[in-house]
């Protein structure tokens, strides 16, 4: 076991468009999205034991439940070996609000997975990685595949795919977004007729998700309607936050600034690749 304390950034996602294609006889719905990261996430430190013991710290405000996305990877990770004895320290920094549609949670897990495969020597490959991500979540794979990825079906398919690198202005309305009752409502769109690489390029995409959204929580609009004045501004996930690309770091901090105060917010800037494989794998 690697004694040593591990430190590691969870980065948020963003998605530059979503579309629902469809709906199988199970419910799940069926999407077409591009998920690219930012260089910005909650921070979680870890450290191993051999006491059996599983537990997290919270440095931070945020109402979690103690059984949340981190304690459940570490449990599914130790039980999937077969090792009981195996214990973790988890201290978590959040940064990211829940229920804001960055995937803060999924990469919570992903980036736990990652850091006690690595903490407890377990030594799964990849692939094994990501079959314990997808049942915690829908966008847990693409942390553990670790590249901004072109996403389809019920978020299972991806393929790498390195959108332009953009500083972004991210506003987060202080809300909290339930993802299964946006997917829910009666009258989301679910025919979104699938794109190509070519009309993304062009424009020719959206967030299927908004419209019912913005009609639940209008704090959401509010957010869209202030960005809008800066570029194409685009809720991310199922909301509340949304984006909008700017030339420079110093102008999206600068829309945060004159930004509505009930607001919060943050400037990144893309990535295409997940931090914390490419430290795991130098540590």
């Amino acid at each position: 076991m690697t004694r040593h304390e591990i430190t590691l950034l969870s980065p948020v996602k963003i998605n530059l468009f979503l579309h629902i294609t469809g709906q199988r006889a199970d419910g799940y719905h069926l999407l077409q999205t591009l998920i690219q990261f930012l260089d910005y996430g909650d921070l979680i430190s870890f450290s191993g034991n051999e006491d059996s013991l599983i537990e997290r710290v919270d440095q931070h405000s945020f109402p979690l439940p103690d059984q949340d996305l981190c304690i459940r990877a570490a449990n599914m990770l130790r039980e999937f070996v077969g090792q009981k004895n195996l214990g973790a320290t988890i201290t978590l920094n959040k940064k990211v609000p829940p229920g804001s549609g960055l995937g803060a949670g999924s990469s919570n897990a992903a980036t736990t997975l990652l850091a006690l495969n690595k903490i407890w020597n377990t030594n799964l490959n990849q692939e094994q990685l990501i079959e314990l991500g997808r049942q915690l979540g829908a966008d847990v794979p693409v942390f553990l595949h670790g590249e901004s990825a072109w996403t389809e079906g019920i978020g299972d398919t991806f393929r790498a795919y390195y959108p332009e690198i953009r500083w972004y202005c991210v506003i987060i309305p202080g809300i909290e977004v339930p993802t299964a009752e946006v997917f829910a409502d009666p009258h989301l769109n679910r025919d979104h007729k699938p794109v190509n690489f070519q009309q993304f390029i062009d424009g020719e995409t959206t967030n299927d998700l908004e419209a019912v959204t913005v009609t639940r929580y209008p704090e959401v609009g509010a957010a869209l309607d202030y960005l809008s004045d800066f570029g194409v501004a685009r809720m991310s996930g199922t909301g509340s936050a949304v984006f909008v690309a700017v030339q420079t770091h110093k102008l999206a901090e600068e829309l945060l600034k004159r930004m509505p105060r009930s607001f919060t917010g943050f400037a990144a800037r893309s990535i295409n690749h997940n931090p914390v494989l490419q430290k795991l794998s130098g540590s």
